[in-house]
């Protein structure tokens, strides 16, 4: 394999790649970066998951020089904020060993923060459309002096209609500059986006070692399943054989939360990524999804370009995608850096006719979906599931039945109060005073000790810690005795 030393990369950007343990390039670096040092315009194409973000941004930190003027100098534009965070940690790591600054602008987050950055001194900008002409608009962002230019993901920008922004981008920048231009597919407009601002590229397309690689790293398996049974067969797939992290795409929020919950309850550790949530909720749970606090991620559309996680051993479609492109930019968090991975696809019945549409682009072969629910036999053998698995991992204890006992303190308190006469009392009239389990009034099994209950002082008074139902049910139980203060005080839920 060829390494970025071989490329003439700088040899502090050599030393921040090797303490992350990155010293061979990959095809499509191979191929790239020894254009876009000298400055020759660069249009590359190869498929998610194949490092085009170090292939862009090693040219642009090396030319920007070891202690670049403060001001923006490099302009990378990417389609969604989830990308745009990814873009920026590499973007830090390779400017690490230098004094050159980068920024992420994008919505969704305070601008003080940016804005400050900008003011700053900044010299690298990685930003989404929207965000990127408001403070140039503003005159906060001055792109007047961004010589080098990245357009990342060009395929998705266009499938989200930025067109109209991407040329207004362009008009705020030098004319005179190096451009790059990162695509997976490159459909017509993505040609002619080419010609209208690139000075002659080199078209650039890592094909059989990048390709072949991918596609022969993803095991594909298509079920049709029924609606009420993905849970189950979710939850059994989470418990295959060397399962690592998970990626879940749902088609709507909604869903996205509810199998959140779901998986939840049955005792697994997901976080999702969805549209409902902050960006800091989203950037939250994209955080503890790459440090491993998280292992599945349950998301929509919106999250699939910003997760670049290596150990990503299976994708999960709880929907099946629209289109062919999707399908492959979903499946794409898997199978990364040469690694091998499963996708597993649902579809339900009526969007079978979806599923013919993307194996016949894709040329997978598998007209028909195979018919699975979560007991088919075929369903353990494809993924490794230990036989007689089920769906849960832990029994989560009903609410309410019985809580946490006090702190120790708490109770001496109590018992300073006069509360130990209460106790007293309730041991005398055939109440448990050793925290053994009893029955409520309800039925239920309650801790008559435990935190939450009503403690009767022995004078027709009580003190409660705010839940009122114990009290209403404990002046019951004394009405038909008649005894007033003296009557045994009712345990406590």
């Amino acid at each position: 394999m060829t390494s970025f030393a071989d490329l003439g990369v700088d040899q502090d950007i050599l030393d921040a790649l090797a303490a992350k343990g990155i010293v061979d390039a990959f095809p499509i670096q191979e191929q790239t970066i020894p254009l876009s040092l000298p400055g020759q315009d660069v249009i590359g194409q190869a498929k998610t998951g194949t490092g085009k973000t170090f292939g862009f941004g090693i040219p642009v930190v090396q030319r920007l020089g070891l202690n670049p003027e403060p001001g923006v100098k490099a302009l990378i534009v990417v389609p969604t904020r989830e990308l745009a965070v990814q873009v920026y940690e590499d973007m830090d790591l390779l400017t690490s060993n230098r004094s050159t600054s980068v920024v992420a602008i994008y919505g969704g987050k305070a601008y003080e923060g940016q804005i400050d950055q900008l003011k700053a001194g900044a010299q690298i900008v990685v930003g989404t459309p929207g965000r990127l002409i408001d403070l140039a608009g503003q005159r906060l962002l001055d792109l007047s002096h961004a010589t080098e230019v990245v357009l990342d993901e060009a395929d998705k920008m266009l499938d989200l209609g930025f067109l109209p922004d991407i040329e207004k981008i362009f008009a705020k920048v030098p004319p005179v500059r190096h451009t790059q231009l990162f695509s997976a597919t490159m459909p017509g407009q993505i040609v002619a986006l080419a010609r209208r601002f690139m000075n002659n590229p080199i078209h650039i397309r890592a094909t059989d070692p990048d390709e072949g690689l991918t596609q022969a790293n993803i095991k594909h398996l298509v079920y049709r399943a029924h609606s009420l049974d993905k849970d189950e067969i979710i939850s059994r797939i989470l418990q295959a054989n060397g399962r690592e992290k998970v990626v879940i795409f749902t088609r709507t929020k909604r869903a996205a939360q509810k199998l959140v919950d779901e998986l939840g309850d049955r005792g697994f550790n997901a976080a999702a990524v969805h549209g409902d949530m902050s960006q800091e909720a989203r950037e939250r749970s994209m955080a503890a999804f790459k440090a491993g606090k998280r292992d599945v991620l349950i998301a929509t559309d919106v999250a699939a370009r910003g997760i670049d996680v290596d150990d990503v051993s299976h994708v999960i479609n709880h929907t099946i995608p629209d289109d062919e492109k999707t399908y492959l930019h979903r499946v794409g968090r898997t199978g990364r850096a040469g690694r091998s991975g499963i996708a597993v696809t649902f579809v339900d019945w009526e969007d079978v006719h979806k599923w013919a549409l993307i194996n016949r682009a894709l040329e997978f072969g598998q007209p028909e979906p195979t018919e699975t629910y979560s007991s088919s036999p075929h369903l353990y053998s494809d993924l490794d599931i230990a036989e007689g698995t089920k769906g849960r991992i832990a029994k989560i204890p009903a609410t309410g039945t019985v809580r946490t006992a006090q702190p120790k303190r708490e109770r001496s308190g109590d018992a300073e109060s006069g509360d130990g006469r209460s106790r007293r009392r309730r041991r005398r009239s055939g109440d448990s005073g050793t925290g053994d389990v009893v029955p409520s009034a309800h039925g239920e099994q309650t801790d008559p000790k435990a935190e939450g209950g009503g403690v009767h002082d022995g004078g027709g008074s009580e003190r409660h810690d705010g839940n009122t139902a114990p009290a209403r049910r404990r002046r019951r139980r004394r009405r038909p005795g008649g005894g007033g203060g003296n009557a045994p005080a009712a345990p406590a839920e």
